[in-house]
């Protein structure tokens, strides 16, 4: 259990350094122009994924560890971080935790995004139900999952209509 806890704990960390990230790139998105959309929904997402973690070591003190799917979900969370961080690598300071678009600059299409519209929404898909499996927390798996299927379909739709929106005012 306690290297669970001590899992948990670096992702927490990790969720706190994203969103010093976030913050800084936010700032200079708006000296680019850009404009931030579909915030609504954003202190949801706060709450689901703050209580995500809460949900884990809660659950988790009342399951048993299974070495199988324990060491199975460790990995899929490993690279589920290692998705997320290639995306915030390869949108640089176009990152951030909130819908953000500037007009004028195209859409990414090197790194994960050759492949994938959203790939991060792919990293944060995988790691809701891998981080609670680690330590066979299967109500916070499903839970989570299903909760984050709603926030994820009226978040991309928002994203979406956002990036139509920046590419409609530059003409394109």
């Amino acid at each position: 259990m306690t290297a669970y806890l001590v899992l948990i704990a670096a992702v927490a960390v990790e969720r706190l350094v994203e969103l010093v990230i976030s913050r800084r790139n936010l700032a200079w998105a708006r000296t680019q122009g850009g404009f931030e959309s579909g915030f609504g929904h954003y202190p949801f997402m706060v709450v689901l994924h703050t209580g995500l973690l809460v949900a884990c070591v809660l659950e988790a003190t009342q399951q048993p560890f299974i070495p199988a799917l324990g060491w199975s979900m460790l990995v899929v969370v490993v690279l589920a971080q290692a998705l997320r961080w290639w995306c915030i690598g390869t949108l640089g300071p176009r990152w951030n935790t909130h819908i953000v678009v500037i007009p004028g600059l195209p859409l990414i299409s090197s790194g994960p995004y050759r492949w994938l519209r959203h790939p991060n929404y792919v990293a944060v898909v995988a790691e809701g139900i891998a981080l609670p499996l680690v330590h066979s927390a299967w109500m916070t798996a499903i839970v989570f999952t299903v909760l984050n299927a709603g926030l994820l379909r009226v978040r991309i739709s928002a994203e979406n209509a956002a990036m139509a929106q920046a590419l409609t005012q530059d003409g394109r």
